[in-house]
């Protein structure tokens, strides 16, 4: 039996083809597959020839018509974009919650610092329980409880109880940042991956710039608690969409419960799926993936990226720009649509056209590509990232003070460009060369990002300090290059040596 590290998603379906005919899902279906089995499959997606091949069960997501497949998505993406978007959501309002808990403006960052450092380790804990209850009522569970402590952030009288609060809302918010990458790989095949894992990475990232965008109008309009307060109406929403259209994705086998429907194991059972006993090293098993060596590479290069490319084009704004162009939080907010421009734009890169990439060189030569092809749509994400982080620093130190200038922003623009094809590419890179734990792919990858992540702020000021605005553009070029760059170039030149393949 597999050990409950390696029972995430691919223990249905395919694998259970491998165990039971010791065939991989690359082999010709029409080989081992029944006559019965081969039917159903034609009648339901009009071909057998299909990585990985689901059963005859109508319960198991891959065999959901499209509509539903992809409302499940954009609700775990909207969960997953929520992570960030909490976390981000006061850098606009800085400035006003200083002055009403009496703190200092560097006080005040470590509220979204926090967040971001609980973001990273929290899904360490929920990946185990969402794997033995269920996907379904860990995300319930996680919207019931964020929209409570929301709650408590906007009543909160003091900085102490706003920080634990909002540390709360970052543990019960964190699951689908993490989980969703099994949600993509149990729902959908191979061939259309990144496709939808780009959904969900692209809300990941959207989430930063998309907070202070719009509670910039909040907070200047009607104060900066009612962003609580609308997060957690946002909770409350999400719950009650979760019920109605969330159905569960973490499939066993047609065997388990098979006198129920379809729609009782989808929508209203709520027991232990997987009776596996809880161990401690469970918790920590996304760790171990420091020892393998793509998906810790792939993970590094992406959170470099990530770093500066989104956290410090994000993080930094209200420090660099607003106190220089003397912007109101509604102004201030406005600075951030280049990253949510530049996001939108590089998906189409990073997800659309890198599976179209990846299915035309299948196409060319016949079988699978290994999954190293798809890097090299990576270098155009990590040089459109260097580039657009040296146009918004230049252009930042160089304008003029008092006087707004919109070239910052076409940086920040590019930069969120390069930033999220590199998002999409390497996640769905790390997740091809280790299929049978994508779910442990996902907490592994927010780990190494979000750790990035809480530290960069730490360091930005003082590197902006000693080396100026400008200069530190060099700063961040030989970063990139050493920890993003070259690495990914050694995956392609060894990668295929350092994972085993079906």
């Amino acid at each position: 039996m597999a050990s409950p590290e390696q029972t995430d998603t691919f223990d249905k379906t395919s694998s259970n083809y491998v165990e039971e005919k010791g065939v991989t899902p690359s082999s010709d279906p029409s080989t081992f597959l029944s006559e019965a089995h081969k039917s159903y499959l034609i009648e339901r997606h009009g071909t057998f020839d299909l990585d990985p091949i689901p059963s005859t069960d109508p319960a198991d997501p891959y065999n959901w018509p499209t509509w539903k497949k992809v409302t499940n998505l954009g609700l775990v993406a909207f969960h997953a974009c929520m992570g960030t978007f909490t976390a981000a959501a006061i850098i606009c309002a800085y400035e006003d919650i200083a002055l009403d808990v009496g703190v200092s403006l560097q006080r005040v960052s470590y509220l979204t610092s926090l967040q971001i450092a609980i973001l990273g380790g929290a899904p360490l804990f929920w990946k185990p329980l969402s794997n033995r209850f269920g996907r379904r009522p860990i995300f319930l569970l996680s919207l019931l409880l964020s929209c409570v402590c929301n709650i408590g952030c906007a009543k909160s009288p003091d900085y102490a109880s706003m920080a634990a609060c909002r540390a709360l809302v970052a543990f019960f918010i964190s699951p689908a940042m993490a989980i969703g990458s099994g949600v993509v790989t149990e729902t959908f095949f191979r061939h259309e991956r990144a496709r939808y894992m780009g959904i969900w990475t692209v809300m990941v990232t959207l989430g930063v710039p998309i907070g202070p965008f719009i509670f910039g109008f909040v907070a200047q309009r009607v104060g900066y608690r009612w962003i609580y307060w609308i997060l957690a109406i946002t909770n409350a929403v999400q719950f009650f969409l979760y019920v109605f259209f969330g159905p569960e994705t973490r499939y066993t086998g047609a065997d388990v419960e098979a006198e129920s429907s379809a729609f009782k194991r989808e929508y209203t059972s709520f027991r232990r799926i997987d009776k596996t006993p809880f161990t401690v090293t469970e918790f920590l098993h996304p760790l171990t993936l420091f020892t393998n060596i793509p998906v810790l590479l792939a993970a590094i290069a992406y959170s470099m990226v990530f770093l500066f490319a989104s956290v410090m084009n994000s993080v930094e704004v209200p420090q660099l720009l607003q106190v220089k162009w003397e912007l109101g939080a509604q102004a201030l907010g406005l600075q951030f649509l280049g990253l949510i421009i530049g996001s939108l734009l590089g998906e189409q890169l990073g997800g659309f056209m890198s599976d179209m990439w990846m299915n035309r060189r299948a196409k060319s030569i016949g079988r699978k590509p290994d999954p190293e092809f798809r890097l090299w749509l990576s270098y155009i994400g990590f040089l459109l990232t260097i580039a657009g982080m040296v146009v918004f620093l230049v252009c930042t130190e160089q304008s003029e003070v008092g006087k707004w200038s919109v070239k910052p922003i076409i940086g920040t623009a590019i930069a969120a460009f390069g930033n999220q094809v590199v998002t999409t590419v390497m996640t769905t890179y790390a997740v091809d060369t280790y299929p049978q734990d994508a779910g442990s792919v996902g907490v592994f990858i927010n780990f190494v990002r979000s750790t990035w992540g809480f530290i960069g702020p730490f360091w930005f000021t003082d590197l902006f300090d000693s080396v100026g605005i400008a200069k530190s553009s060099g700063v961040v070029t030989a970063m990139i290059m050493v920890a993003s760059f070259f690495p990914t170039m050694f995956l392609q030149w060894k990668g295929s040596k350092l994972y085993r393949r079906d």
